[in-house]
């Protein structure tokens, strides 16, 4: 898993470290059951603080997504699936209340786009 953080970004970098989690394990590259980095080789890489990443892992366990384990380290959980991620359900209940305001799949496809770009 590469993972990227840019430090002169707005958005903090235990959320992109996050993210870079989050994206790794859409696309397939971390699977139910892999184990991630140790947060202090991990901080190495990417040139932060030991608790940054520590932030950002108890952000994923908090989202049910990994599993941190005393001596271990983190753990995809194995009971986790791309289907139960946040996302999915975030995109579940966009496309519910859309609906109910009579949007068709174009309409909402178009304000998905819009918002990707701002």
């Amino acid at each position: 898993m590469l993972m990227r953080v840019d430090h002169g970004s707005g958005t903090p970098l235990g959320e992109q470290i996050a993210a870079n989690v989050r994206a790794a394990f859409l696309r397939g590259e971390v699977k139910p059951g892999d184990r991630l980095p140790s947060a202090r080789a991990l901080a190495d890489s990417v040139d932060v603080n030991l608790h940054t990443v520590l932030r950002a892992y108890a952000t994923l366990r908090n989202e049910g997504l990994i599993e941190l384990r005393r001596g271990r380290g983190a753990i995809v959980r194995p009971d986790t699936s791309p289907s139960h991620t946040a996302v999915e359900q975030a995109a579940k209940d966009y496309v519910r209340e859309a609906r109910s305001w009579g949007l068709s799949t174009q309409q909402m496809l178009h304000l998905v786009e819009e918002a990707a770009k701002k």
